[in-house]
């Protein structure tokens, strides 16, 4: 037994914890727990906790359900929300096949193999989440037919007795007594719309960090009797919510990304991946845009990008590159705007790092910075700058996807058929039903 299965078990002794949840993501980022006795934790440290996984979407089929949760003890925490009372914990798990190899359809498992190609190319990854999300009276429909905010506050607002700002302190807090260090909160454009930024991590760690992250932030709104939602545009007329994700690669503790007196300080490793990312991004958006919804905070404005771009301070790219601390070598990045709040982190953060990994690889040349609005821009013009769009609704990522052989080798084969599987579902059921738009634009006409 190592060090951390004994801090683990030592700490569920001494604070007396009655339940110990095991936390893991289906396909799409669902969080599934199970919670199991503290006497039988040093078993799952050993021999792993049983489970059928026909039964979570996208980890086996149904003549091969018997999987195994393999908790990571690394990720145990107590969590501060269940009380005193009856102390309950949590650890992130891996899956695994019964013979105790990584499940080929564990997206966890996904994520920890690209970090595992770019620690064979000398890379750590650091990744640090601006975590964009709506609080709203209910998740019920108002009177209006549409969800009411809790507010109508706008950028930065800071409005004495606010409601919003009660939630932000009491949510940080609590993300700070599970470990997640918080860099800033505050509201954001939309009503009711707030944001919080995580500090850096490596790459796996924030994936964990964002999962803990979605769970804080709900248990916190319901407990002050209001609901929040990671849904990527509830409101037609208020921006979507994002999830831009900075990217850094480091060697040992040489920033890879920088170069002293280069263009934006970026060197040339920085370049191939901004380059790769920019490349795969089309294929890719299915994953970091994984539904219906996605779309319309994609195309729907509110410096949401949608067009295949890199700029320097320019908020209408789908990649920047920041320069807030200029002379400072550790704080050079990239900065990519496409994801949502909705996504599948270790997904998004696998497809997007392995992307930028190929761009390396292979030594793919980055274009000009575009310092113009694209989307202000005619079609004309931008096809003469050639600035691709991305797809323009899910049904169209699925096609990019499923062309795609860098997705099919980043995910796996499982992890591509069973992910493809749940979109064409969710874009079949879709096109299927009648919405509120065309009983309003066409009942009373046609």
């Amino acid at each position: 037994m190592d060090r951390q299965q004994e801090f683990v078990l030592r700490t569920i002794e001494e604070r007396n914890v009655r339940f110990v949840r095991l936390w893991f993501t289906d396909v799409v980022g669902q969080l599934k727990s199970v919670a199991i006795a503290p006497a039988e934790v040093e078993s799952a440290f050993d021999e792993g906790i049983g489970f059928d996984g026909s039964s979570i979407e996208g980890l086996s089929r149904i003549y091969e359900s018997d999987m195994l949760l393999q908790p990571d003890p690394s990720t145990f925490q107590v969590l501060p929300w269940r009380g005193d009372e009856e102390p309950t914990s949590r650890m992130f798990c891996d899956i695994l096949t019964p013979d105790g190899e990584p499940s080929a359809s564990d997206t966890r498992g996904v994520l920890k193999n690209v970090l595992s190609k770019a620690a064979g190319m000398g890379f750590t990854c650091y990744t640090s989440p601006e975590i964009e999300f709506y609080l709203l009276k209910s998740k019920d429909l108002g009177a209006s037919g549409f969800p009411e905010p809790v507010d109508s506050e706008s950028y930065f607002d800071h409005t004495p007795g606010g409601v919003v700002q009660d939630f932000r302190r009491k949510a940080v807090t609590t993300l700070e007594e599970i470990g997640i260090s918080v860099e800033f909160s505050h509201h954001e454009t939309g009503p009711g719309q707030n944001e919080i930024d995580l500090r850096h991590a490596d790459a796996l760690q924030t994936a964990d960090n964002i999962m803990s992250f979605r769970t804080v932030i709900k248990e916190v709104a319901l407990s002050q009797g209001i609901y929040a939602t990671f849904m990527p545009k509830p409101f037609t007329e208020h921006a979507g919510s994002g999830m831009h994700t900075h990217f850094s690669l480091f060697e040992g503790d040489t920033n890879a990304f920088f170069e002293a007196g280069a263009e934006f300080q970026l060197s040339r490793t920085a370049k191939h991946f901004i380059a790769g990312v920019l490349k795969h991004a089309p294929e890719f958006t299915s994953v970091t845009n994984q539904f219906v919804n996605s779309y319309k905070r994609l195309w729907g404005g509110g410096e949401a990008p949608s067009y295949v771009s890199w700029g320097h301070n320019n908020r209408s790219a789908l990649v920047r590159v920041p320069l807030y601390k200029p002379n400072k070598m550790q704080s050079a990045r990239m900065e990519y705007r496409g994801i949502d709040s909705a996504a599948n982190p270790y997904l998004a953060y696998a497809v997007i790092l392995a992307a930028g990994l190929k761009g390396i690889e292979n030594e793919y040349e980055l274009g000009g910075a575009v310092t113009e609005d694209i989307a202000a821009m005619t079609s004309a013009e931008r096809r003469a700058m050639g600035y691709h769009a991305l797809p323009t609704s899910l049904h169209d990522a699925i096609l990019r996807t499923e062309e795609s052989e860098f997705m099919a080798e980043t995910l796996g084969e499982q992890v591509f058929e069973q992910f493809l599987r749940n979109k064409r579902q969710d874009w079949n059921a879709f096109r299927a039903e009648v919405t509120p738009y065309e009983l309003k634009n066409n009942l009373g006409i046609l």
